[in-house]
């Protein structure tokens, strides 16, 4: 008996329906030979069928299956830990999602902003792996006035002698005497704090205002939103050609 014609889908509708990209990227990577149906070789115009197994670069997908991305604030004294041995309040205390959700990196507890968080283990891998040196946003509050040669030191590299490493260059723009802006590529423990002391400021308040192209935007402290279609398939397509292997990171 001939398959119901009604439940067959092009493919690169099918790479948008499961939340990977938009129908153009799908497009461009059926013709770059990475999407693959049944273990064949895509092709352009190709259509699927329920039960199909498509894949992306080796990576499973399924249409329809629930992609969940969520942009939460998180406040100053808040843990990213579900350890509630020493009386913390964690994220999950305070996000009341009704699927099981992780958090994409941590911020200490003195820090807040914006926390990204996913049922996805490939994208927390994706966006946490060094190697991959996807954007990360922070405004700082340190305690004592800025000068030139601490702004030039934080965007060219800091040693860091307990990690024993360098930081990698970066940007930094001041926004006054002692405040400024800092877009890391990197994400090593409470980095810029680290950073900060071995240039001997103290930070005094520090905020994630952006992961790639997730902004914290008008979040209070303890909200959270589901992030847009537009937002999450821009992601993907920004997560393209980075490598699945990470380590979790904070600052």
């Amino acid at each position: 008996m001939p398959a119901d014609s009604r439940e067959e889908v092009r493919l690169n509708k099918f790479l948008s329906d499961a939340g990977y990209c938009s129908r153009r990227e799908a497009d461009r990577m059926i013709e770059a030979g990475l999407v693959t149906v049944d273990g064949g070789k895509a092709v352009m115009g190709q259509k699927v069928l329920p039960g199909q197994e498509v894949r992306v670069d080796g990576e499973l997908l399924r249409r329809g299956e629930e992609q969940i991305l969520l942009a939460f604030n998180k406040p100053v004294g808040v843990v990213c830990t579900t350890d509630r041995r020493w009386g913390d309040t964690t994220i999950y205390d305070l996000i009341d999602f009704p699927k099981r959700v992780f958090s994409i990196g941590r911020l200490d507890k003195a820090s807040e902003g914006l926390l990204l968080l996913t049922n996805r283990g490939d994208l927390v891998n994706k966006i946490m792996r060094p190697g991959n040196a996807h954007e990360k946003e922070y405004l700082v509050e340190v305690d004592r006035d800025l000068c030139p040669d601490f702004l030039k030191q934080m965007s060219e590299g800091v040693y860091l002698s307990d990690l024993e490493v360098r930081t990698l260059p970066c940007r930094v723009f001041p926004l006054g005497k002692k405040k400024f802006r800092i877009i890391l590529t990197q994400g090593l423990n409470r980095q810029i704090r680290r950073m900060c002391e071995t240039l001997g400021y103290r930070v005094k308040g520090l905020k994630r205002v952006r992961v790639m192209n997730i902004e914290l935007g008008g979040l209070k402290p303890g909200e959270y939103r589901q992030v847009s279609r537009e937002e999450y398939i821009k992601m993907t397509e920004l997560l393209q050609g980075s490598k699945n292997p990470g380590t979790k990171r904070g600052n």
